[in-house]
């Protein structure tokens, strides 16, 4: 199967972010965690102490989903929930050490991998381009977490 023809300039903009997203998979793929469970590792570096009701709506998944991976963390000793306040239905939860250096670096290989993308360009292109693309989204409705 051949590839498809980029012919249009937002082709051409998928297929860079198509590279940075495998490039960010790739690299979480690498430390045996799937794209939830890293998204809930780094949010809780963020945020520690979040309760899951928390982290299910900033995941926009169900109490139940949360639950599970919260557990599946939990297990490997990325996670920890604690009681606070003597009320046993509310823990929090934490990454461990072990969770937080399992995802740190992430940011540091996404700065690399948009490097690598944007290697092509010099630094009058790289402004350019930055401009261009601030222009265009300038007028685009704003991604929320909602």
């Amino acid at each position: 199967m051949d590839a498809p023809e980029l012919t249009t300039s937002l082709d051409l903009v998928r297929w860079v972010v198509w590279a940075q997203r495998k490039a960010g998979e790739d690299w979480i793929r690498e430390r045996g965690l799937s794209h939830e469970q890293s998204f809930v590792l780094g949010y809780l570096v963020q945020s520690p102490g979040a309760i899951q009701r928390d982290i299910a709506e900033m995941t926009r998944t169900s109490a139940a989903s949360v639950s599970s991976l919260v557990q599946g963390l939990e297990r490997r000793g990325l996670v920890e929930r604690r009681t606070e306040g003597g009320d046993v239905r509310s823990k929090r939860v934490y990454a461990t050490p072990e969770g937080g250096e399992l995802i740190a670096g992430f940011s540091a290989a996404m700065a690399a991998v948009e490097e690598t993308i944007l290697a092509p360009l010099d630094q009058d292109e790289r402004t350019t381009l930055h401009a261009l693309l601030t222009k265009i989204t300038a007028e685009l409705p704003r991604p929320t977490r909602s």
